[in-house]
């Protein structure tokens, strides 16, 4: 009996050990288990991570280009616009088909500065110095013209043909810019000299003896509110790409 007791206790520490055994091993391949969902959750963290880095990225992009484009369209629009030079006029500065930039936007303008101009209408003087609209609607000056800046409202301007000079308040300017100087007035829409009245402007062109500009009947003084923009750019032929400030 007492030997029967004893192998039932012997069994039964067997089996214990056995059981023991068996959640040891279960409780060791579960920490394994635990271990791989623990892997998995960070993987996919970082994944939705790295996946919301990139649609940060594209959105960053988009909106970087948009900002560009509306950039550009407003520049455009209210800044610089494009224009093809038509003419011998301004020759040797500028040439028939170039392209300038204009600038809607400037300080001015002032004596050197290449402008742009709305011909629609010439303004000439009358026995009292003042300013009168002259009706150019047959003229063949009714167009755009882009001439320099000579005299400025205030100033007094005079043209000398025989000694190829022109004067701005007594003194002889210096006008590297020029082509040819002047020879002759076959014609002219004033006697100089001459006092440009308050918000006009006395224009001509660099190549002096094929212009239409400020002396001719058909043009005369260059009221500011014609003044389209100033010429700040020539942008073609790229070879001949220029900045057009003029420097006293």
């Amino acid at each position: 009996m007492a030997e029967e007791n004893k192998n039932t206790i012997e069994e039964s520490e067997e089996v214990s050990e056995a059981v023991s055994a068996e959640e040891e091993n279960a409780v060791e391949a579960a920490v394994p288990a635990a271990d791989d969902s623990a892997d998995n959750d960070e993987e996919a963290a970082k994944a939705e991570k790295k996946e919301g880095r990139i649609v940060d990225d594209i959105l960053e992009i988009i909106e970087s280009t948009l900002l560009t484009v509306f950039v550009v369209i407003m520049i455009f629009t209210y800044l610089l616009h494009p224009i093809t030079v038509e003419g011998t006029s301004m020759n040797d500065t500028l040439f028939k088909d170039d392209r300038v930039f204009m600038s809607t936007v400037y300080f001015g303008p002032h004596y050197g500065d290449i402008i742009v101009i709305n011909n629609d209408a010439a303004y000439l003087l009358d026995e009292n110095g003042e300013a009168v609209k002259k009706d150019i609607s047959n003229s063949s000056y009714k167009e755009c013209l882009i001439k320099r800046v000579i005299a400025e409202p205030g100033q007094t301007i005079d043209i000398d043909p025989e000694k190829e000079e022109v004067l701005i308040d007594g003194k002889v300017i210096d006008e590297p810019y020029i082509k040819e100087t002047i020879n002759t007035l076959s014609f002219t829409a004033f006697d100089f000299p001459i006092t440009i009245p308050e918000g006009y402007y006395f224009a001509m062109g660099d190549n002096r003896r094929v212009s239409a500009d400020s002396r001719n009947p058909d043009i005369g003084l260059i009221k500011k509110d014609q003044i389209y923009g100033k010429a700040i750019i020539r942008y073609y032929p790229v070879k001949d790409f220029k900045f057009l400030k003029f420097k006293k």
